[in-house]
């Protein structure tokens, strides 16, 4: 059984920071897949970052040059580094991970992970 636990998320003004971070309890395998999605009410669920058991990353075209996902084996955390902050970042983000490593990408464009964070609000406004 693995648990999610997501810290983070608040308010910032437009050009703020926020960090985001997720920690994977219980039994993970290590060669595992892991990212980050936001969903607006009235809207589907995007991945927004992904990274994969190689550390090999992938974002999206309204996230790219802004955010960062990094993932930390040692302690099964992983973090989202949101610089730039737009209002349109306004969101619920959930981090998610899934074991299905050979799968990773797909997966990540299905928004198919197998384990979930609860979510976190980010708003961006004045």
């Amino acid at each position: 059984q693995v648990a999610v636990v997501q810290c983070g998320g608040g308010s910032a003004h437009p050009g703020g920071t926020m960090r985001l971070s997720c920690a994977f309890s219980g039994y993970l395998d290590p060669r595992v897949c892991m990212g980050w999605f936001r969903q607006v009410p009235g809207e589907k669920r995007e991945g927004i970052a992904l990274i994969d058991d190689d550390g090999n990353t992938i974002y999206a075209d309204s996230v790219k040059g802004r955010f960062t996902i990094s993932h930390y084996n040692a302690d099964n955390k992983i973090y989202l580094q949101m610089d730039n902050l737009k209002p349109e970042d306004t969101a619920m983000y959930y981090c998610a991970a899934d074991t299905e490593f050979i799968y990773c990408k797909e997966k990540y464009e299905r928004i198919d992970f197998g384990f979930w964070g609860q979510g976190t609000q980010v708003t961006v406004s004045n």
